[in-house]
């Protein structure tokens, strides 16, 4: 039997863990903002969405970002593949789920390979339609999204009619901002060959379709929740670099809101909840689990975006911590074990 006030002092004990504002960002300004939004813990109130997805349902997921696009549109960067993994990989053997997981048609070598270090086998929707009715392989669907407006908005409508999903997840997937920009944390237009799967966002958000989104910088899908904050507390969340009027904060908002220092770490959050809630450690997402992905992420080329550098620090911050804050998320759901 669940502890539901054990659970929930847990929840907010990673909540706090995640929104140590390390970088310093503003991340604690969104976090209470955020918190004052939904009543109760947001790594917790995510864990409880995911957790009701229906056996056997359907996840469309995003993550991914093309950075320095004006060099190639092949550079991505190495926060948010990691997490999304973490969270697919435990949505799959909580609840049976097709995961789909949608990016640009240059990240999807990496993202892909990234995913199936998580543990995750590529296959295709009618492949993953056997798997999740013999459950006999934890598997993965990847997609790719159009990177022109008319075209993704287009892609919205289409894919929703024909995925029916019961869910969307984003993690570290930037969103535009009411001029219609997509804008890097320092204020440049980082639009050019990057998926415009916020639309789908929006549409799913039209149908009601509950939407689950993780960001640390407020430029990311989710973070039109709290827009008025990310003005007020982001470097220039009011007033970019590139001349358009407006900040990088992103329009598209969602039902539950996960901020945190490091997006990869609200989802290692996330994932650590779901664990505490099913009594399941195999969703964890371990400290060694956490290492294989940052080495995998390392050998596809996906980049510390913060140094513009190929390496295993993510958003600047080094190997250890995201080691360790694996380790400490453990730590504290392993009393619901």
């Amino acid at each position: 039997m669940v502890d539901t006030k054990l659970i929930r002092r847990l929840d907010n004990r990673l909540d706090q863990l995640v929104n140590i504002d390390i970088g310093e960002r503003g991340v604690e300004n969104l976090f209470e903002a955020a918190r004052a939004l939904q009543g109760e813990s947001l790594v917790g109130a995510a864990a409880d969405a995911l957790m009701s997805v229906p056996e056997g349902g359907t996840v469309v997921m995003t993550t991914g970002s093309v950075s320095r696009a004006w060099i190639t549109a092949d550079l991505g960067e190495n926060d948010g593949p990691s997490g999304a993994a973490a969270i697919a990989r435990a949505l799959v053997l909580a609840r049976n789920v097709t995961c789909v997981m949608l990016c640009e048609e240059t990240l999807l070598p990496a993202i892909r390979n990234t995913c199936q270090a998580g543990g995750l086998f590529p296959v295709t929707l009618e492949q993953a339609a056997i798997a999740r009715s013999d459950k006999s392989l934890a598997t993965i669907v990847m997609l790719p999204y159009a990177t022109e407006d008319e075209a993704g908005a287009a892609q919205a409508d289409a894919m929703l009619d024909d995925l029916q999903p019961d869910l969307l997840f984003s993690t570290e997937r930037v969103g535009r901002n009411e001029h219609g920009v997509y804008h890097s944390m320092r204020g440049i237009d980082y639009g050019m060959g990057r998926a415009r799967v916020d639309f789908l966002f929006d549409k799913a958000l039209e149908r009601g379709i509950p939407v689950v989104a993780v960001g640390d910088g407020g430029n990311e899908i989710g973070m039109g929740k709290v827009a008025d904050h990310v003005k007020a507390h982001v470097p220039y969340g009011d007033v970019c670099q590139c001349g358009c009027g407006g900040g990088i904060g992103a329009v598209t908002s969602c039902d539950f809101l996960v901020t945190a220092a490091c997006s990869n770490w609200g989802c290692t959050a996330i994932a650590a909840a779901m664990v505490a809630r099913a009594g399941d450690v195999r969703l964890l997402h371990t400290p060694d689990r956490e290492a294989l992905l940052l080495d995998t992420m390392v050998a596809n080329g996906l980049i510390n975006s913060t140094h513009g550098i190929v390496d295993d620090s993510v958003d600047g911050f080094p190997r250890n911590s995201h080691i360790a804050m694996a380790e400490l998320c453990r730590t504290i759901v392993s009393r619901a074990l």
